[in-house]
């Protein structure tokens, strides 16, 4: 699937595919599990993938303040793109979305981060590029991985720009070989509420098409009943898929109380506008040959079109992947001023312990004084957070890292923001010696 030149995308191309069958089992098989309920949907394209797309808007997700003690309360919503499913349902894949994670009886933490995860191990990365990340301030973002032209191995890319790239991915197979997911992960629904997150997915087929998966190649995953006069908050959820002939969207909340169960899904309203109006005129005309201003009012309106509508953007995504003017890297830190800042090593030793779960008096806990990158591959994350202050915790116990599975892997080593605690980097078992 390699190509010498890289052309402008044709988008949501009419080209049609090949038939697949919903990956029902592998779907059912892969998102059940008692502590954590899961509303998501499997897609198998039925060609070869060389790339997943999705959009939702950051909204408000809220936590009970309550001492919930050692239990682990958290929200994740992404995107998971298999590239190689030959060998089984469970195979090395990609993990780019929006998390959030109750850290204490009033405080959490929230935003964007990518994962690679593997037969193997694993790493996860915070990304900090782009406009307000870590904001629930219902902006549209995007989430996007595309292969590299060479090799194996795939680039990840938040808001259109490259956030860092993967190093342990398989060759790209034709066939029912490769499966998209996309949807919600919660562990302890019960202290949380989730207003409805309206995911939007595409894929790219190997000759450069984005497309709709066509519906009779979706599986569905939910795991709590949905809400209902029986089935009532905080554990249900709501959910509906959009589709006709082809995945449109998958709408899926996780309401507190009977109230918001009453409401059906929809998306979030947007934020206002003005200070982004007054932020895009500050922009170039274009950047890598990508039109800004439309970039910025389609990522507002209509962000699952852009690459379709912005004049340069889909030729961009696949060759310089640095798109997007306004979502460059700071420099500084993106991170929520928070109520117990400065967290203590007690803390950082219980939180990993719980997320990896491993005993805690099995951890090595270093101080922030002189915070330094994990030991990984250079590519790990363009917009590295190696330069905040971070507690280091160490750990050569059998873990299964953050995977969602049976799988133990040999140790993990992670970094955890000294001011907010939030997880700014982790690895586990092979993947911590990725170079």
């Amino acid at each position: 699937m390699a190509c010498a030149g890289v052309t402008a995308l044709t988008v949501l191309g009419t080209a049609p595919s090949a038939s697949a069958a919903a990956p029902k089992e592998a779907c059912t098989g892969l998102y059940n599990a008692r502590i954590t309920s899961w509303a998501m949907t499997c897609s198998q394209p039925g060609e070869p993938m060389i790339g997943g797309f999705a959009t939702w808007r950051n909204i408000p997700i809220t936590f009970d303040q309550v001492d919930t003690g050692s239990t682990t309360v958290q929200v994740a919503n992404y995107m998971r793109v298999s590239p190689n499913t030959s060998s089984g349902p469970l195979a090395p894949n990609i993990e780019i979305g929006l998390y959030a994670e109750k850290t204490g009886k009033t405080t959490h933490t929230y935003g964007p981060r990518w994962s690679e995860l593997t037969t193997s191990g694993g790493r996860t990365t915070a990304i900090k590029a782009g406009v307000n990340p870590t904001k629930p301030d219902k902006r549209n973002h995007t989430y996007m991985t595309v292969r590299q032209d060479s090799g194996n191995q795939w680039d990840v890319l938040y808001d259109f720009n490259k956030v860092g790239s993967t190093t342990k991915q398989l060759k790209v197979l034709g066939g029912n070989t490769n499966r998209i997911d996309i949807g919600l992960e919660v562990m302890g629904p019960k202290y949380i509420n989730i207003p409805s997150i309206a995911n939007r997915m595409q894929f790219m087929t190997g000759n450069k098409v984005w497309q709709q998966v066509a519906t009779p190649n979706v599986a569905k995953s939910v795991t709590l009943p949905v809400c209902s006069t029986t089935h009532k908050p905080p554990n249900c959820f709501t959910t509906k898929l959009t589709d006709n002939s082809k995945f449109t969207q998958w709408t899926v909340s996780k309401p507190r109380r009977q109230a918001a169960a009453a409401a059906s899904p929809a998306a979030a309203p947007a934020a206002p506008t003005h200070s982004r109006d007054a932020a895009a005129a500050s922009l170039p005309a274009t950047f890598n040959g990508v039109d800004q201003q439309a970039l910025q009012t389609c990522l507002e309106n209509n962000p699952d079109n852009c690459l379709a509508t912005v004049p340069g953007l889909s030729e961009c995504v696949v060759t310089v992947r640095v798109c997007n003017a306004a979502a460059l890297p700071s420099g500084g830190t993106s991170e929520d001023t928070a109520a117990d800042a400065d967290v203590s090593a007690a803390d950082i030793r219980a939180r990993a312990a719980a997320a990896f779960d491993v005993p805690g008096d099995a951890l090595a806990v270093e101080p922030p004084a002189s915070p330094s990158a994990l030991k990984a591959h250079p590519n790990a994350a363009d917009s590295s957070s190696s330069g905040d202050a971070a507690w280091t915790v160490i750990s050569t116990s059998s873990t299964p890292g953050l995977q969602r599975t049976d799988r133990r892997f040999d140790g993990f080593t992670a970094r955890y923001s000294a001011h907010t605690g939030a997880l700014l980097e982790a690895c586990w078992g092979d993947l911590c010696d990725a170079s």
